[in-house]
């Protein structure tokens, strides 16, 4: 009989997990419990997800804020630097900031306006529009911020930056020029040594940068990229992008060497229910907001470590356009049969055919990725782990 329902995503209990812990055997025998628990039994092609965040845990992935200005003091020894495109987040760059700023003797911050690389807004539009501003080329230096905006919060945190970013640098005792701007290279009428702290332009940023007469320019993938101070905490394929506060005193930094996890945890499940699970580990969902306009990804990407199976794209096509154009002329049994055979009939490939219409090209791993990270939530769900079933089932299967 054919099954009723098709892609179910369940969140998945854990103990807490701490460093050090033996992460593969936690995940497999909570999923296994689950199962036991809810009367669900795992099927080929399954997937399960772990977040970021737990193997990073497991991992003892953490840094301090001396260990970051240690690696500002290495990278810009004269301690004046441009400080560009951060996020607008307590929790993903106020920390960063108080140890780039215990590393630095002045830093010029240069904040991209009405909002930052991810969405979060620093002022509405529509101030934008009454002051006659034209983001796309105007400087603003604070004064002239304060003069036509006033002091905007955050609609979510409510929090100002503008203040929080520079109370937190004066606490360091380091000197602080607050500029708004959205092209990376204006930052060189101040300084011509550039921390780039965007994630997903960064590599235009920086080539921008050094196209026009930079002399020193990093990003916050090229800081803690090895261990600094004799600590733990690094990742060297993506730096400080992608870390989140632990402490007051420390980072949690995006997790590194996830493959051979997540295939020791592909191999433990056919080991111990002869079925084949396909396994990531995720981060930040690749989703916007409609009320705040905030887009998700803070992430350097949705999913760092994935099994074999999750790669590439979905090659599907779209019911609906056959329904309304191919077999217009069928109802009933019949529409289904042949709806049917155009599934079982389809080409491996079917780029550019008119039958995936309406079907959007995004990699595997950011649609499972994302909906990881909406069913985990991000507070007190306790469901760090999450089992997706029937994602690669069509309608033909049963």
């Amino acid at each position: 009989m054919k099954r009723k329902i098709g892609t179910s995503a369940r969140g998945i209990r854990c103990p807490i997990v701490r460093s050090g812990d033996n992460l593969a055997t936690i995940v497999v025998d909570s999923v296994l419990a689950a199962a036991k628990s809810d009367g669900f039994s795992l099927r080929d092609r399954d997937i399960v997800g772990i977040t970021e965040s737990l193997l990073a845990r497991a991992q003892g992935n953490y840094a301090s804020i001396d260990a970051i200005a240690a690696a500002i003091k290495e990278k810009f020894p004269s301690g004046e630097l441009g400080v560009i495109f951060p996020i607008l987040s307590r929790n993903r760059f106020a920390t960063l900031l108080r140890g780039i700023a215990r590393g630095a003797k002045k830093i010029y911050l240069m904040l991209s306006y009405p909002r930052d690389e991810v969405g979060n807004a620093l002022l509405p539009e529509s101030l934008i529009e009454k002051a006659g501003i034209n983001p796309y080329t105007d400087m603003l230096t604070v004064a002239e911020f304060r003069k036509h905006f006033g002091y905007p919060k955050h609609e979510f945190t409510g929090i100002d930056y503008v203040e929080l970013y520079t109370d937190l640098v004066l606490a360091e005792g380091c000197k602080i020029e607050l500029l708004f701007a959205n092209h990376a290279q204006m930052i060189l009428k101040y300084t011509k040594n550039v921390l780039t702290c965007d994630v997903h332009t960064r590599f235009e940023s920086k080539q921008k940068l050094r196209a026009c007469g930079a002399a020193i320019v990093y990003g916050l993938d090229d800081l803690l990229t090895k261990p600094q101070l004799g600590e733990k905490g690094y990742n060297p394929k993506y730096g400080l992008l992608g870390s989140n506060k632990a402490t007051e005193d420390s980072i949690k930094l995006f997790p590194r060497d996830g493959q051979v996890l997540v295939e020791q945890i592909q191999k433990m499940f056919l080991d111990k229910t002869g079925k084949h699970i396909e396994v990531l580990v995720y981060g930040d969902g690749a989703f916007k907001d409609p009320q705040g306009h905030i887009w998700e990804l803070a992430d350097p990407v949705v999913s760092p470590f994935f099994t074999l199976g999750l790669s590439g794209t979905p090659n599907e096509v779209k019911l609906k356009y056959l329904a309304d154009n191919d077999f217009k002329s069928l109802t009933g049994a019949k529409l289904t049969k042949a709806i049917e055979k155009s599934i079982k009939d389809k080409p491996k490939d079917l780029v550019e055919t008119k039958a995936t219409l309406g079907t959007t090209p995004r990699q595997i791993t950011d649609l499972v990725g994302s909906l990881c990270d909406l069913v985990s939530g991000s507070g007190d769900k306790g469901t760090p782990v999450v089992l997706i079933q029937g994602y690669f089932d069509n309608f033909t299967d049963n």
